[in-house]
């Protein structure tokens, strides 16, 4: 059955892949699957439930699967220094708590990298700082607190390689390093404002002027 992401899906989109744009492709095996997934739910609903769970499963992996392909599609090519911010605050090795606490609210920011000497040591995100600054007080070190042997993005690297390695590493942000110096850190909402931005920028260009 071509129930995409199930092979029969992958095997239409590669058909289709043949004679037309790649994103365009998956975006038609999704859809064939989605009518897939309601057939087996309707049959489901007058004979076997198990059906049910299948047609939800085909649902929601042939809608996950085309939301991540047009999202590769919108980030390629687009290297991090685009999307990063440059305007950020940072913390050193010797610093508390409570340093992070005044950073935490004298602005918007809530993740800050420690670094020395330009050369990032770790990251302190806000859930740990929070539980560090119940459990032990503003005078605890932020060494004991960050997180280390983050994965590190050059500048010339792309946004699509710093929204996997995101995802891979679970935290919420990570630093954009050129030369092992810190320039830049880069987050989930960055990446999807800069596309905000971008997509609203071309719909202009397109505006005719009356």
């Amino acid at each position: 059955f071509p129930a995409f992401p199930w092979d029969g899906g992958l095997v239409l989109r590669s058909v289709l892949a043949m004679n037309m744009e790649y994103v365009r492709a998956t975006q038609i095996a999704a859809t064939v699957g989605q009518g897939m997934a309601f057939l087996f739910g309707f049959i489901g609903l007058f004979s076997n439930p198990f059906l049910l769970f299948i047609a939800f499963f085909v649902w929601m992996g042939a809608s996950q699967e085309a939301s991540m392909v047009q999202m590769k599609n919108a980030l390629g090519g687009i290297p991090v220094t685009r999307a990063m911010l440059t305007d950020y605050e940072t913390v050193s090795p010797r610093d508390t708590l409570s340093r992070v606490a005044q950073l935490v609210l004298a602005g918007s920011q809530r993740d800050f990298p420690v670094v020395e000497d330009g050369r990032v040591l770790g990251l302190v995100t806000r859930d740990d700082f929070l539980k560090a600054l119940t459990q032990h007080g503003e005078h605890w070190p932020v060494t004991q607190v960050m997180h280390t042997n983050l994965p590190v993005l050059d500048s010339y690297e792309m946004v699509e390689m710093a929204l996997m390695r995101l995802q891979e590493s679970g935290v919420p942000v990570l630093p954009v390093t050129h030369a092992g110096q810190l320039v830049g850190i880069i987050t989930p909402e960055n990446i999807t404002e800069y596309l905000m931005i971008r997509s609203a920028l071309r719909a202009a260009v397109r505006i005719p002027v009356m």
